[in-house]
């Protein structure tokens, strides 16, 4: 690996871990503003203050950074963004933090799966038998027929599931797509596809909930920036392992805040997905690394 390519590298690894620190303060807005409103309703004022904050982009690039011939890519992709959301909001809501927040790191898992299916990546035996250590720390922090199983859980993997589906789709948009691109068209979207099911819960928020809604749009969507740049330069699958740092933070601050301590179960099945996910990245680095020199090796031996 060059020295470039390993500047590109550390600067998409320091872009994930702040995109990891802002989700986590997120998710702390979130569970604030939970007190007075509904899950779908805070998803909606994350959505519309994100676009507030963003808005200095397109004012930035001008309205030429818009155009597209991918809107199709951008609508499929924010429908199944949006479900994303509102389950993982659901989950952030109904379960202690670190125990959504760490569900929703099996997503790595997920999107080597996709990245298999959709993007052509090679996986051998020892990636599959982490990814398959992965989902036994799923079950270890569900543990399904448990006398202590919570049916929000699995609102939460399925925010993981599509969350992959998501990152998978932002990585072939990135191909063509500038990143402040995705990030305006993706709220753009968001906004009204996020405001239909928060209708029908509505109630409107008072006092100092304005403040934790807002901080909520703002944290997101700059999380949300630090996340599309990240996975500009380098794999999803050796990236997204990194963020995992969201559960530490964010375990520190429900304790804090909100009197919440980590159950045996999370936290022994937080450290079987952090051991897969950080193996897989490390063989998705290895891969890409020998890839690297293979390419410049062939590039050398033809040379007159």
């Amino acid at each position: 690996m060059s020295a470039s390519e390993r500047r590109e590298l550390l600067r998409a690894v320091a872009m994930m871990v702040a995109s990891a620190a802002l989700f986590a303060c997120m998710a702390v807005m979130i569970r604030l503003a939970s007190a007075q409103l509904h899950a779908f309703e805070i998803a909606f004022f994350r959505n519309l203050f994100g676009l507030v904050f963003i808005l200095p982009l397109l004012l930035h690039h001008g309205a030429g950074i818009l155009k597209t011939d991918k809107l199709h890519v951008y609508t499929g992709r924010c429908l199944i963004g949006i479900v994303a959301m509102l389950c993982g909001f659901w989950a952030i809501v109904h379960l202690p933090l670190a125990k959504a927040v760490t569900i929703s790191y099996s997503t790595p898992i997920f999107v080597t799966i996709l990245a298999v299916l959709f993007l052509g990546e090679m996986v051998r035996a020892r990636r599959w038998a982490a990814v398959g250590v992965g989902f036994i720390g799923v079950l270890v922090i569900m543990r399904p027929g448990a006398e202590g199983f919570d049916g929000n859980t699995l609102v939460a993997l399925t925010a993981s599931v599509l969350s992959a589906i998501v990152a998978v789709s932002i990585k072939v948009l990135s191909r063509t797509e500038k990143p402040d691109a995705i990030v305006l068209w993706t709220t753009l979207l968001w906004v009204p596809m996020s405001l239909l099911p928060a209708l029908f819960v509505w109630t409107g928020p008072s006092g100092i909930t304005w403040l934790w809604v807002v901080a909520a749009g703002f944290f997101g969507s700059a999380g949300h920036m630090f996340w599309t740049r990240a996975l500009k330069r380098a794999d999803a699958s050796l990236l997204t392992p990194i963020s995992f740092m969201q559960v530490p933070i964010v375990a520190l601050l429900a304790w804090w805040l909100f009197a919440e301590t980590v159950t045996v179960w999370t936290a022994v099945g937080a450290a079987i997905i952090f051991a897969a996910n950080a193996y897989i990245a490390h063989r998705e680095a290895r891969l890409a690394a020998r890839t690297v020199t293979d390419r410049e090796i062939s590039a050398e031996t033809q040379k007159p």
